[in-house]
């Protein structure tokens, strides 16, 4: 179980790269075109104009990209609460490109972290990872809600039924997708008994239009969105951002789930990080 302190951060580490509940969510809920059509849009809203269809990033390489160590090219060995927030990315993901949803919340008005997360569509999303995790949800009966999903596809779990659920190897398949994507190499790296991969960083201007993307959403385009590393910013900047952090933290899943055009699941996830 992690510290409410960690989980703060896991939650700062995905969250500013979220589409906010009236950006994608709502243009998708405007049209009742097909799911693929949908799940396209979605994902050309949340891509720069500039980006070319090769390094078009989803949302759990944008959170290890962000998390990478540029020259050493692997996450610092103290942060062991990255695991559940790639899981927790994935279910956003699946929301967002209408694959999942939450169980309606019924006359006695269920909390988000009580209600089931269910198969909306079981189209293949063309992302190795979101269809393996669609498939085990889509397949799992009774459903579980998304604390459970998070901690069973993290392989946190004391149940030996259950452990076939874990999605193993994450990081280092993510990495790999962006090395195919030329953002990443491979090298071999010497750690006194042990040699390790590590994925250094080779193109920069990805990463910088990222960092970039994240600043402007708690400056310019604040949607109630954060990331807790703002060490370039100047000092007025990383206060303004740093407000903002708290603001968000302080939110409360639950009404923000309410709101007209509001993707439940995503908050629900929201709700699973900072309860």
């Amino acid at each position: 179980t992690y510290s409410l302190t960690q989980q703060h951060s896991d939650l700062a580490t995905w969250s500013t790269m979220t589409p906010g509940p009236t950006d994608a969510a709502a243009d998708r809920e405007k049209d009742s075109g097909a799911e693929e059509d949908e799940a396209r849009r979605g994902e050309e809203e949340g891509d720069d104009k500039g980006d070319s269809k090769e390094t078009r990033l989803t949302l759990m390489e944008e959170v290890l990209l962000l998390g990478l160590k540029d020259r050493e090219g692997y996450t610092s060995f103290w942060n062991d609460c990255i695991s559940s927030g790639l899981r927790g990315c994935m279910l956003v993901e699946l929301a967002l490109r209408g694959r999942l949803q939450l169980e309606p919340c019924g006359v006695r008005r269920k909390g988000l972290l009580s209600r089931k997360v269910i198969c909306k569509s079981d189209a293949p999303t063309g992302d190795v990872l979101l269809d393996e995790a669609l498939k085990h949800i889509k397949e799992t009966q009774p459903p579980e809600s998304v604390q459970s999903w998070i901690e069973l596809l993290s392989g946190e779990t004391w149940n030996p039924l259950k452990l076939h659920y874990q999605l193993r190897n994450v990081r280092e398949r993510l990495a790999k997708n962006l090395v195919e994507k030329g953002v990443l190499t491979t090298e071999k790296q010497n750690f006194l008994l042990f040699d390790m991969t590590t994925h250094p960083l080779t193109n920069s201007a990805i990463k910088q239009r990222l960092v970039k993307k994240v600043q402007e959403s708690v400056l310019e385009k604040w949607v109630n969105f954060f990331f807790n590393a703002f060490a370039p910013l100047q000092d007025d900047q990383y206060d303004l951002g740093m407000k903002r952090v708290h603001t968000l933290l302080e939110l409360e899943p639950e009404k923000e789930s309410a709101k007209p055009n509001a993707n439940e699941l995503m908050w629900a996830v929201v709700a699973a990080f900072t309860k």
